[in-house]
Formats: structure tokens, C-alpha cells, sequence
């Protein structure tokens, strides 16, 4: 029992140290094999981080527009933009009309017109879908970036890796069961229970929370492999930056429609 507790804190202080830019000791033994299956779990940390900076701002009375602006930045901030850069080397690859280039101009490390364009929509669907967010703000955080990383592991799990090598080939040399969806999607559908425990009458956007989840994570990473016929790790973290994106769109609409009611 205590070597499980000590391998699974070992993978997921290697999955922090990877997936963000929280300060993990050096010497601390960490095992990066499998990280994958802590990235959900991440999510709702870097998540919560969010909330609560979110809560911080406006304690301190910071118009609603600018502590959003705030808040998706800070996210940028935790993880070091890795997963938005994902964003951007995968919109110049999909803009290249010859798709044997693609995987070529992906791996160029200067962003293009698409790349651009593709960040620049992307923070502006984001900042403003979470202005417009009025209630549950923490708990919506913490759920689209738990619902974006979900969507990454399934990505890792079912598709093929386009490069030999890469920055997400390591991922690929484990191999995941049925069990490590379950138990992520287990996590991420309680957090849609508190939200309604808290407050029942947010019903309809907790169980938006975890149908959109599903739906949005999933189609993101079939989208991807189809125009692709696989994954990188740039198109893992466009996985997850697209999938909070949609999400919040999804769960800002839901909740105007049962103010609307």
C-alpha cells in the first residue's frame, strides 16, 4: 500500500512538473511513464488556481472583464504556454493545402499567419465567454480544464503518434485500460455533483458540464486525427485548449438560457 501511494505521488508530481510550471523539487523522485493518466487530475489544479485568483480579483472590486483577461493569462502562465503553442504550430500545419508538409511546418518553431490567428480567436472566445460566465466560475475553471485534459489522455490513448520522436512520444509507450478513462471521468463528472449539491438549481449547466465534456473532448481529438491520420504532442495541447474554449461557449449559452427562462 505505501509503494502504491509513493509511485502514484512519484507520477503525479512528474505530471506536474511537466504539464505546468509549478515548482517541483529536483530532488524529489519523480516518474514521468504514464503521466497521462494524471492529466485530468492537473487540470483541475490549474483549474482551481484560476478560481481562486479569479475569486482574489474580484474581492478587490477589478471590473469583470479585466479579471478574466487575468485569469485565462494566469492559466497561460501555469503551464507555460505549453498547450496554447500546441494551438498555434497545429493551426500553420492544418493551413498548408499539402498535407505531406504538415508535419513539417508543425515542427517549425516560427509562428505563421494561422498560428496567429488561431491564438489570437482563441483567447478572445475564452476571455469572453468567461465574462459573460456569472455563477460557479471556480467550479466551471476547474471543470472545462479537467474535461480539456480528459480529452488529451483519450487523444494519447486511441490515436497513432505521427513522429518517431517528439515531445508527447513518451506518452505512447504506455499503454492505458478502460479503467484509466473511468477513473478520470469518475473525478470529473463528482465535481459536476458538487455544483449541484451547492446550488441544485445549476442543474442543467453541471450536467452541461460533463455532456459537453464528453462530446467536445472527444470530437476535438477525431477532428484532429482526421485531418492529421494521427496525434503530436502539438495537437495534444490543441486538444485541450480548444476543448476549454468550446466548452466555455457551450456552458456560458446554457447558463443565458435558463436566465432566460
Amino acid at each position: 500500500m505505501i509503494e502504491l501511494i509513493r509511485e502514484t505521488f512519484a507520477k503525479l508530481s512528474a505530471g506536474i512538473a511537466f504539464y505546468t510550471c509549478l515548482p517541483i523539487p529536483h530532488n524529489w523522485n519523480l516518474d514521468f511513464q504514464g503521466i497521462a493518466r494524471f492529466a485530468p487530475m492537473i487540470g483541475l489544479i490549474v483549474g482551481g488556481i484560476q478560481g481562486l485568483v479569479d475569486m482574489g480579483l474580484q474581492s478587490l472590486g477589478m471590473p469583470v472583464l479585466t479579471s478574466s483577461t487575468v485569469v485565462i493569462i494566469s492559466g497561460i502562465a501555469l503551464t507555460g504556454g505549453l498547450h496554447l503553442d500546441g494551438v498555434m504550430d497545429t493551426a500553420d500545419g492544418l493551413g498548408v493545402p499539402d498535407p505531406k508538409r504538415r508535419l513539417e511546418v508543425m515542427a517549425d518553431s516560427a509562428t505563421g499567419a494561422f498560428g496567429a490567428m488561431a491564438a489570437i480567436a482563441l483567447l478572445l472566445l475564452k476571455i469572453t465567454a468567461l465574462t459573460d460566465l456569472h455563477s460557479a466560475r471556480l467550479l466551471v475553471l476547474m471543470g472545462v480544464a479537467g474535461w480539456g485534459r480528459w480529452g488529451q489522455l483519450v487523444a494519447i490513448a486511441l490515436y497513432p503518434y505521427l513522429k518517431i520522436t517528439g515531445k508527447g512520444a513518451f506518452h505512447k509507450q504506455t499503454k492505458y485500460s478502460i479503467w484509466d478513462f473511468l477513473k478520470s471521468l469518475l473525478l470529473l463528472v463528482s465535481l459536476s455533483g458538487i455544483q449541484i449539491l451547492l446550488n441544485p438549481e445549476s442543474w442543467l449547466l453541471a450536467f452541461g458540464m460533463v455532456i459537453g465534456g464528453i462530446a467536445i473532448a472527444l470530437l476535438t481529438g477525431a477532428w484532429f486525427n482526421h485531418c492529421l491520420g494521427g496525434h503530436t504532442g502539438d495537437t495534444y495541447g490543441a486538444v485541450v485548449e480548444w476543448t476549454e474554449a468550446l466548452l466555455l461557449c457551450v456552458l456560458v449559452t446554457l447558463e443565458s438560457s435558463i436566465g432566460s427562462l
